[in-house]
């Protein structure tokens, strides 16, 4: 198994300008030598493409005087890799570049908060439906092929490589489960076990430190570093620069400190099931 192609092309990205910066070169004086376009280096070292050219790659491992073939091969292998196609690829339409699909899928850890939604992977079908039309999309073959999706997607939390996976969702996306929507609280109360865990963030905690919206945070082995996913509904953005990480991981800890504990949280999801069965149905 070579891993996920976003997470290769990733690190790529970064030992090319690690290689680079080893060498005391600026992008400029390495563009000017290779003849490339302006910028492209710097889309490189950023992460910003898609599929690694591998002669490219070749010439900056030359320019950068790599002659060790076992670090010139691991340099490679990972061109090899970046360039495979994960399944999400299949599912274009449904998650666009899919970056984010790709990162989640070798992470060691991911840890996300939702405020008036439950995670995608905590999602049962009839509920992603629900809040696929909730989104305004009408066409049953579009709402089941990104339903479809959605459930692929959750594979990653089942096998042996699966990450330690801990949510923290708000208490109003908890009301906002009618008693036709039932199975999806169940579902939560049935889906924790020691590698996945649930806190609620209950009503009378008040204003808290994640009233800015949901976010993901995922760690990932080593070399790899840490990534902060946000969706801010028109755009998504992917920080890693270690402020920012540590900007998250503060957030992260204040929100689980007030959120109920795993236990009591359980509590709270099955007296809201309790009373939605015995809710009468419209």
């Amino acid at each position: 198994m070579t891993g996920s192609p976003t997470v290769r092309r990733r690190r790529l990205s970064y030992l090319l300008r690690d290689m680079r910066e080893v060498k005391g070169y600026t992008a400029q004086y390495v563009t000017d030598q290779l003849g490339w376009s302006r910028g492209k280096l710097t889309h490189i070292e950023q992460n910003q493409w898609k599929r690694p050219n591998r002669r490219d790659i070749e010439d900056l491992l030359d320019i950068y005087e790599v002659e060790d073939s076992d670090r010139r091969e691991a340099a490679l292998a990972l061109v090899r890799q970046a360039r495979q196609r994960g399944w999400w690829v299949s599912y274009s339409d449904v998650w666009g570049g899919g970056t984010f699909i790709g990162l989640e899928a070798e992470a060691k850890s991911i840890r996300t908060f939702e405020a008036l939604a439950i995670p995608g992977l905590l999602q049962t079908e009839e509920y992603a439906r629900a809040v696929i039309r909730s989104g305004g999309i009408t066409d049953e073959d579009d709402i089941d092929r990104r339903v479809q999706a959605r459930m692929i997607r959750k594979q990653v939390l089942t096998g042996p490589d699966a990450p330690l996976y801990w949510a923290i969702i708000d208490e109003a996306a908890l009301h906002k489960i009618g008693p036709d929507l039932a199975e999806q609280l169940q579902y939560l109360l049935d889906a924790q076990c020691p590698t996945l865990g649930i806190q609620v963030l209950p009503h009378e905690a008040g204003p808290h430190a994640a009233l800015t919206g949901p976010f993901v945070i995922l760690d990932f082995p080593k070399p790899d570093p840490s990534a902060v996913y946000v969706d801010t509904g028109s755009d998504e953005l992917y920080l890693e620069k270690p402020p920012h990480l540590a900007r998250y991981e503060s957030l992260w800890r204040h929100i689980q400190a007030t959120a109920l504990s795993v236990e009591k949280s359980r509590h709270l999801i099955a007296a809201l099931l309790n009373s939605t069965q015995k809710a009468p149905n419209p």
